[in-house]
């Protein structure tokens, strides 16, 4: 993080700059990927598949006199179910929480019309200082770059339009200046060396939802959630018990696997991230519990920590 954090230094009085930046955009632009890069932390999962983040993750960067803190949003898409409602509006209450917005594309493809109606719906009532990132500008066609630049310029009258690889890393450093150059001035929100606000079991129960994305197809990992229920840290290895929400009974059957062997890939897997994360040694214990639909059920997304969307509150009462 040597370089970035040289991004943007400035003289000058010894005041302070502090703010919310929203990261939004559509599902799989890379804005998970772009904050684990701004950090230097693997804080947001990051998977091939679309939709993998399903809760806002902060990331909190101190540099210099200035804290930025990022809110890593779930991509703004058509909400079908109730979770994704949840996660629509997550994506859309950052951005009203937002001293500056970040709107994160795929510059692989020209933004198509759908691309362009979600977006401006969401950004509409948005007065925040707006930048734009053109991401994966490393594998991007000349052509949809340009579509990119000339629709946001035209329909959106960002402060800046960026071409960035958060993969990579290329551009990232001469963004996040930008970034730093538009905080409003104010004391810093958290100490100067943490880097989240989420809990580690947060964290750790979202490694494990990770693996289950690399590991399974179809409609398994989008019907999972898991959840930590012990987390022992005062002894050597740390004992950790998470267990993996399913929807069906006959999808507990799936993530076991023949004799246990897929939950013990998982498993295993998972370990080793969580080993890294932490910086010591795990005993990770995984089990599999049906939970009906949970995805559609009120009751249970409040039980696992989703915020309802307010009209499914108000309908709720």
């Amino acid at each position: 993080m040597a370089e970035t954090a040289r991004a943007g230094d400035r003289s000058g009085p010894a005041t302070t700059r502090t703010g919310y930046i929203a990261l939004v955009g559509r599902p799989n632009a890379g804005k998970s990927t772009l904050l684990n890069r701004l950090i230097g932390e693997h804080l947001s999962i990051v998977t091939p598949k679309a939709q993998t983040t399903w809760q806002r993750v902060t990331g909190v960067l101190t540099v210099d006199r200035d804290q930025l803190v990022f809110l890593d949003t779930p991509g703004l898409l058509e909400a079908k179910d109730l979770l994704q409602r949840s996660m629509l509006g997550a994506a859309l209450e950052a951005l009203s929480e937002a001293d500056v917005v970040l709107l994160v594309a795929d510059a692989t493809r020209p933004p198509t019309e759908r691309d362009a109606e979600r977006l401006l719906t969401a950004l509409e009532e948005c007065s925040a200082p707006l930048f734009v990132a053109l991401n994966k500008i490393d594998i991007a066609p000349a052509r949809a770059v340009k579509a990119w630049t000339t629709w946001a310029d035209e329909r959106l009258g960002p402060e800046g339009v960026a071409s960035i690889s958060a993969a990579e890393g290329t551009g990232v450093d001469a963004l996040l200046g930008r970034l730093r150059d538009a905080l409003p001035e104010g004391p810093f929100l958290y100490p100067e060396d943490e880097i989240a606000s989420e809990s580690v079991r947060f964290f750790v129960a979202e490694l494990v939802r990770e693996t289950i994305f690399e590991h399974f197809h179809q409609e398994i990992p989008y019907s999972v959630f898991c959840r930590v229920e012990a987390f022992r840290e005062a002894q050597d290895p740390v004992y950790i018990e998470v267990v993996v929400y399913v929807e069906r009974k006959s999808q507990k059957g799936m993530v076991i696997g023949k004799k246990g062997q897929a939950i013990r890939a998982v498993g295993e897997a998972a370990r080793s991230k969580i080993e890294t994360f932490l910086g010591r040694r795990v005993y990770l214990q995984l089990w599999v519990k049906p939970l009906r639909s949970w995805r559609k059920n009120r009751a249970y997304l409040g039980q696992l920590g989703f915020r309802l969307p307010a009209e499914d509150e108000a309908d709720a009462r």
